[in-house]
Order: C-alpha cells, then structure tokens, then sequence
C-alpha cells in the first residue's frame, strides 16, 4: 500500500527529527563522543533540513523567497569561515575554539542559544506545515476559514520566520567578525610563499 506525504504527516516527521537531532548531540557530550567532525557533520544536516524546508515553502509561496537565500547565504559564508578555522587547527569548542570573545561563545557555542535557535527552526517549520496542512490545497484538513483568520494566520507565519531568519543572522555575526582573521592569515600565507618562490628563482 502507497503512502501519501500529506504535510501533516511531513510535519510530525519534522518534530521526530528534531528530538533526534537533539537526543543525538545529547548522547554525544554526555558519553564524551563529541568530535570536530561529528559536529560538522550535525551542522551540515541542519543546513539541509533548514535549505530545503525554506525553498519549499518560498515555493509554495508561504515564505519570502529571499528568506532561503538569507539562510543559505549565511550557512555558506559561516561554513567557509569556520573550514579555514579548522585549517589552522581551531575546533568549534573548548580550549582551541574558533570564537576567542565571551560574546561570540554566547551567541554560538552556549547550550542556550544553540537549544533556541533549533526550537525556533522546529516551531517555524511546524506552524509553516501546519498551515499548510489546514488551509492549503486538496488535502486541506478545515474548509474556507474567514478572511481575518486566516490573515492572523499569515502574520503569525511572517513573524516567527523573521524572528528566526533576525537570530539566525545574530548568531553568524561573531563567526563573520572573528573569521576574517584566518582569510587574512591564508592570504599572508600564500603571499609568503608567492614571495619565498620568486626569490628561489
């Protein structure tokens, strides 16, 4: 028997990822697993939650369509920033962390902006589908809702997704500012060795 993804169905799917995702980096500091790599690789598997969850609702037309470039603009400029910190050998936690201000370790590293920026993405995609679900389409789950409903609705749409895409900018603006150390570092570096090459000839 063929199963229909109904977006009520994909938004119960959205809120079993979460908690995965959540009891998942859980297990891993709780146990001592955590590793660089481990959280790379949980950070790329947000960005492709956050990226295709975005499209598709600016698709639909239930979102701005600059709100998926805004999120994956910000994912790739802080992505590539923290790849050269990783060159230089920094991690994104502890002693060896990337972000050295006790700003910057509270916007990003801290458990409480981490814990908020993942339940305000989980909140937004599940009110997103749940609309979706209710009022949109063939498999709409309630008739013709009244006109001021359903812009109450929509305004609530537009304020939680900006309320997210306004932290998600928060929280990449000490990895902007502290990051552009290490792509002057590569540049001396590469000017070093440009240099040391001309004399050798």
């Amino acid at each position: 028997m063929s199963m229909q993804w109904t977006p009520n169905k994909v938004t119960l799917l959205r809120v079993v990822v979460g908690a995965l995702d959540a009891l998942d980096g859980h297990l891993a500091r709780k146990k001592k697993m955590a590793t660089p790599v481990g959280a790379q690789l949980d950070i790329l598997g947000d960005r492709m939650i956050e990226n295709v969850y975005f499209t598709y609702f600016a698709v639909v037309g239930m979102v701005s369509l600059w709100l998926p470039v805004l999120f994956f603009a910000r994912g790739a400029a802080t992505d590539f920033l923290r790849g050269l910190a990783m060159k230089a050998g920094h991690s994104g936690w502890g002693a060896n962390a990337m972000l050295r201000t006790w700003w910057g370790q509270a916007l990003v590293a801290s458990r409480w902006s981490r814990g908020l920026y993942a339940a305000m993405k989980c909140l937004c995609f599940c009110y997103l589908g749940l609309e979706l679900a209710l009022t949109r389409g063939p498999v709409a789950m309630v008739g013709e809702l009244a006109v001021d409903v359903h812009a109450m609705i929509r305004v609530g749409a537009h304020v939680l997704t900006w309320m997210t895409a306004a932290f998600c900018l928060l929280r990449g603006l000490p990895v902007l500012v502290e990051g552009w150390k290490y792509i002057a570092g590569n540049v001396e570096t590469a000017r070093g060795k440009k240099s040391a090459a001309q004399e050798a000839m």
